[in-house]
């Protein structure tokens, strides 16, 4: 009895299939091409054509659901810097350790800059063929600045000051208005990172009178402050 289902044979085999995902995850560069990253157009006609042992025909609708099938996604790339801190465990487990035991009392601190004005494209009604133009450089005629910002881990809050420069000075006026943030005496707990201008003796002396625990991040590592995912927003 014939076992025969009906419709067209498969053209693309299973080793088709690895060949494809293995192309699109290898940097172009890397197969000699001139280009940093592949397109749809780009990765179809390399797999048509190239010089190896493989070549695979294949659309570029059937590419694209052959990638989302495989969960190939195009991604901007991202740094990655891993610290070399000595102490990094002891300040993670330690950060770690205050926001789960102590969340109403935790806060973050770090300034976000350098913040300047600039123009920024938008769009409008114009005559064809005379579109606004906004100059690709720019001078920061006023200079520039940094905010000075603190964070209430429990009570998702945020506040600070714009000021024109990092400094002891400046981080101690924000440790002093999370410290007003909770009056009382207990003890308070500021997540921050490893910059001279947060541990100098002035502000160490101040914190250890005021119950102000300082749990510095390790080096490289500012993903451990959870301040940092507001800098975009």
């Amino acid at each position: 009895m014939s076992q025969w289902a009906g419709g067209r044979p498969r053209r693309i085999s299973e080793d088709d299939e690895a060949f494809i995902v293995a192309t699109a995850t290898t940097r172009p560069r890397t197969l000699g091409q001139p280009f940093t990253r592949w397109s749809l157009r780009k990765l179809a006609d390399y797999l048509a054509h190239n010089t190896g042992a493989r070549r695979v025909r294949v659309g570029r609708e059937r590419l694209r659901e052959l990638l989302h099938k495989h969960e190939i996604t195009f991604q901007r790339t991202k740094t990655w810097k891993e610290t070399n801190d000595p102490d990094a465990e002891a300040k993670l487990a330690r950060i770690e350790e205050v926001t789960t035991l102590f969340p109403d009392r935790v806060f973050a601190f770090d300034e976000f800059g350098p913040l300047t004005i600039r123009l920024h494209a938008g769009a409008s009604w114009t005559a064809a063929g005379h579109p606004d133009r906004l100059p690709g450089n720019y001078h920061k005629l006023h200079g520039v600045r940094q905010f000075h910002a603190c964070y209430s881990v429990g009570d998702d809050t945020m506040w600070g000051v714009v000021r024109r420069r990092k400094s002891a000075g400046n981080t101690l006026a924000a440790l002093k208005s999370i410290r007003a943030a909770r009056p009382d005496s207990a003890p308070v707990y500021v997540i921050l990172d490893n910059l001279s201008a947060h541990k100098g003796k002035q502000i160490r002396a101040w914190a250890g009178r005021n119950r102000v625990e300082l749990c510095f991040t390790p080096t490289y590592s500012s993903w451990a402050n959870p301040i940092v995912r507001h800098d975009a927003a």
